[in-house]
This record gives structure tokens, sequence and C-alpha cells, in this order.
């Protein structure tokens, strides 16, 4: 039943997501005498080891039968432990040979091809076939969802459904970066890159992701439970089944990534209006990877933006959130990624803490400081110079997403080409051209903080500038400590000015006024953390006395003679 409904979606509806596909020519393989396919495909079965063939048997029957916890088991577990153990440097067994062990189901090949091109992208490098075959099954499976008469009879895992969405728009971000470096591509391959310029183009990636929004209605749905309303009536027949619901919700997380590959920082923002982050049950928190990108995404916007209190606010909040629950997740097969995040977030953090010093949580602030305490310092003592704005790009480059080209490039001018400027340049010369003006901020206040009143010519002859210059700098720091802020249940983009840092000054004439508000430092936490360290070390010393004891004990009865009792 699946595969005769399947097969007759993938017929005429395939411009309804890829727009123009059909333009892509197609490998074909040699004709073979049929006895000859027959051998192969024979051969290709028998190749498979026994235990992937069970399992392969186990995995299409709980997808037939929507067995959703057994689904994410084969998922979550199975999948991974075999592809250490039989497939960690080759491909999984081709769809092909698969497809004599599942009765040739359509929809199964399909969801299985997803998983195989994925294990391709991860372990192995894509070769410009294999993307050509990843997105025609990417729209195969997205043509079936979107343009079936009703709902369809699917359902899967949450984390599943994450992984999709978020593995189509990072191949795409693969593909888009692979096409713009022409230096490195043969004579063929451009010629197979112009003739095929609608492969993963970036309308058929936005409409797939906009066209999973509009048939869950998910933003209704989400606007109506912020307000009160009947939601199943807002999501509709589509989006009450939660496999539309989910592919909405995450192709909106999915939208805010793309927007940021993009540069358009404000339109990310924007996408999440009905989206409340502050909502600790809110969809996103389901899936790990999901909870940490879009807080990832989030605060790079705000700190692109130059928002740099809203930005550490949302590094600080999942930081923290990550830190609590991370040996949880080290058994998971999200647990590299999710660690991955973390790192370049502590490294925007420190860029953040860096361009507008505030007070942060603590433990994040002392994490903070055991990764990045060097680099740290010589922000602070550097101003604008060559050694500040050197490590503000290393950090950059090494925590900013990977930025794309929305258009192919040129290929009838390739020298154009070759010379014209990568985004991730481009993005990090917008990011230094604020941030020169903003370093003035650390410099400056490392000198302000010690004093209650200053003379301008002191503070001149200590930064070794003229009083003028001295003057428009304060200026600037004044300017730059305000900053819009999030308040607490308005959308991203919108908020209030305030002041952002603790310490504040006031020019009379001459004179600097300055005043330190100060916050009293929260001691409990501070206790709590080191009984807990204290008492490690307690239970570790006496794990050790209790070794040597029974080592010793153990000794000394090989030392002492047997007795021996005479009547």
């Amino acid at each position: 039943m699946y595969q005769e409904n399947y097969e007759d979606e993938f017929v005429g509806n395939i411009d309804v997501v890829a727009d123009t596909y059909a333009n892509v020519t197609e490998i074909e393989d040699g004709e073979m005498e049929d006895e000859e396919l027959l051998l192969q495909a024979q051969a290709g079965v028998q190749s498979i080891p026994e235990q992937v063939r069970r399992f392969l048997g186990h995995f299409h029957r709980n997808l037939k039968n929507s067995t959703v916890n057994d689904l994410s088991y084969n998922y979550e577990n199975q999948f991974v432990r075999l592809s250490e153990k039989y497939y960690a440097k080759t491909p999984w067994p081709e769809p092909q040979f698969v497809a004599a062990l599942v009765g040739d189901d359509g929809l199964f090949l399909t969801l299985y091809r997803e998983l195989y091109y994925r294990h391709i992208y991860s372990r192995l490098h894509p070769s410009l076939e294999t993307r050509f075959r990843s997105f025609e099954n990417y729209c195969d499976l997205f043509n079936y969802i979107l343009n079936s008469d009703g709902p369809i009879e699917l359902e899967l895992p949450n984390q599943w459904l994450w992984d999709i969405v978020d593995e189509f728009i990072y191949q795409f971000q693969s593909y888009c970066t692979h096409r713009s470096r022409v230096s490195k591509r043969t004579p063929e391959e451009i010629e197979l890159l112009k003739d095929n310029s609608q492969v993963w183009n970036t309308y058929s990636v936005l409409n797939v992701l906009y066209s999973l929004i509009q048939k869950s209605n998910i933003n209704q749905q989400l606007l109506v439970s912020r307000e009160g309303g009947d939601v199943i009536e807002a999501a509709g027949e589509f989006g009450t089944r939660p496999l539309y619901k989910m592919l909405g919700y995450f192709s909106i997380i999915g939208l805010v990534r793309v927007h940021c590959m993009l540069g358009d920082y404000t339109l990310a923002l924007q996408t999440l209006e009905n989206i409340d982050l502050g909502n600790s049950r809110g969809l996103f928190t389901r899936v790990t990877a999901c909870h940490v990108t879009i807080y990832y995404y989030v605060g790079f916007a705000y700190m692109m933006m130059g928002r740099y209190a809203d930005a550490m606010q949302a590094f600080v909040h999942i930081l923290t959130f990550v830190t609590r629950t991370k040996h949880y997740h080290q058994r998971s097969h999200q647990y590299d990624t999710v660690n991955k995040k973390a790192e370049q977030m502590y490294a925007l953090l420190a860029i953040s803490v860096s361009l507008s010093p505030s007070r942060v949580d603590e433990l994040i602030q002392t994490q903070v400081r055991e990764k990045y305490g060097d680099q740290l310092h010589k922000l602070q003592r550097g101003g604008g110079g060559d050694e500040a704005i050197s490590v503000l790009t290393e950090l950059y480059k090494y925590a900013c997403p990977k930025f794309i080209m929305p258009n192919p490039p040129n290929y009838e001018e390739l020298e154009a080409a070759v010379e014209a400027m990568e985004p991730q340049d481009y993005q990090l010369k917008c990011f230094l051209r604020e941030a020169r003006l903003q370093l003035v901020v650390p410099t400056l206040r490392s000198f302000l903080k010690l004093y209650n009143t200053m003379g301008l010519e002191q503070l001149s002859t200590f930064l070794d500038i003229e009083a003028a210059e001295l003057r428009n700098q304060l200026m600037v720091y004044k300017q730059r400590c305000r900053q819009v802020r999030c308040v607490s249940g308005a959308d991203l983009l919108n908020g209030e000015v305030t002041p952002t840092t603790d310490l504040d000054f006031a020019l009379q004439d001459n004179l600097i006024i300055i005043a330190e508000s100060r916050v009293g430092r929260r001691y409990a936490d501070w206790f709590i953390r080191n009984a807990n360290k204290m008492q490690d070390l307690v239970n570790n010393l006496e794990n050790r006395q209790k070794a040597a004891i029974v080592g010793n004990g153990k000794t000394n009865d090989e030392k002492t003679p047997a007795t021996t009792v005479t009547a």
C-alpha cells in the first residue's frame, strides 16, 4: 500500500518543492543483461552482514507498524553501533541491494537513502554525483509529505525529524561551499555544475522550509497557544499530526540557521516571533541538539547586531543547561555535536564579554577564563591594536557558522569567481568594523573602575593619547554602554535601551566623576560548589586509604608463616 501511494505522489509534483530539478542530468548505468543484474543483486545482498540484515528487517517492520519507541531505538542506538562496527570507513549497503530485503518498499527506501547519504557526508567525502542524488532523494521525501491529498500515515521519532531538517540544511551549506571553490574543481565538474544550477538552489531550500511551515500551520498553532484559543482548530487537518507539526516547528529553527548563513540576522530573529524561548517546556527542548542550535544562532545574531548583552544572556542560559546535563548525553549520538556547539559558544561568549564587560554566571565565567583567559587579557589591554584584532579574528573564525553565497558563481568568468571575497571574510569584515569601535569599552573601563574621580589630563597621560581624543573616546564609551535589550515576554527583535555595564561616569569640565554599582556576591552557590568539591576530595582520600589498608593486610597475610599445632 505504501509503495503504490508513494510512487503516485512523485509523478508531476517534483517542481512544487524543487522548482526545475528535472533539469538535472541523470547518470545512468550501462545496460546489463537481466542475468547479470540478478547475479549482481544476489551478490550484493549476500555481502550484507547477517546482523545488519536483521536490523534492516526490524527497522522496516517498526516503520510499517508505526512503533515510534522501537524506531527511536533502531535509529539512535542500533544504527549508530552498526555504523561503528561495520561501516566506519565505508558506505552502508547500496539501496538497490536493501530493496530486496524490504520487499522494494518505496517509503522505507527513501528514508534509508536519507541515512545512507548522511552517513557518506559524515564519514566519507561525497562526490558530485552523490550530492545530486541526495538532493533528488530529499525532493522525493518532501514531495511525498507535502503533495499528498491528506496527511500521510507515517510517524517518526522527534530526533529523526530534527536530523532530517538539520541534515538537509547542512548538505545545502556543504554544496554551496563546494560549488563556490571553483579553483579546486575540474573542467568536467564545472560543466556539471553549470548544467545543474537548480540543484541545491537557495530558492528550492527556502521553499521546502516555508512549505513545511505553511502545511503544518505551526505559526498559527504557536500564536493561538500563547494567546489562548483552540489549538486543534488552528492546526487544521495536517497540523494535528505529529509528523507535520514537528517538521514545521523544526523548519522554523532551520530557517533561523539559513538566514544566519546568508547574513540576514534581523530576519533570523523575526522568524522566531511566535516561539517563546523563556518557555522551559517549549517543543525545542524535546531534542537537545535543537535546543542548543536555536540558542547558538540567536546569540550569534544578537552579537552581529551589536546587542552583546542579549547575546551573553542567550549563551549563558544554554551553556548552563549543557553543563548541568552533560553527563546525561555522553552516550548519545548527538553528544559530539552538542559539545562542539558548546565550545563555539564559549568562544562567542568570550568575544561578547570582552566587547561589553558585564557580570555573568560565576560558573560559566570560570569556564570562559579557563578556556580563553589569555585571549581575554590581550583584549582587555590591547585597545584597538593589532593584537586585539588578531585575537578577535581567531575566535570569530573558530566559532562563527558556515556562511554561504546564495547564488552560484559565474562560471563564464572563472578568474573573477576565484578572486571573489569569501562569505566568511565579508562577515568578519563587518564584525571587526563594529568591534573596533567597541574595543574602547574594556580599555577605558579597566582604568575608570580604579577611581571615584579622575582628571581628564591624568587619564590621557595613562593612555598616552591627546585629551581631545580621550574626550571623544569617553563619549563613544557612553554611547556603547547603552544597548537595546530584549524585555522578558517580548519578541526577540524589540526591546528597551538600557545601560549594560555596572560602571557609569559623568564628565564635568575636565573632571571625570565615576560611579560603580556593586552587586552583592551570591555566596550560596560558591559554598555549595566548593563544599561538593571538598566532599569529592574526602571521598577520594577515604577510598585510597581503604585500598591501602586492604593491600597491607594481604601483604601481611602472605608474610606470616602458618602455625603448626602439635599434640
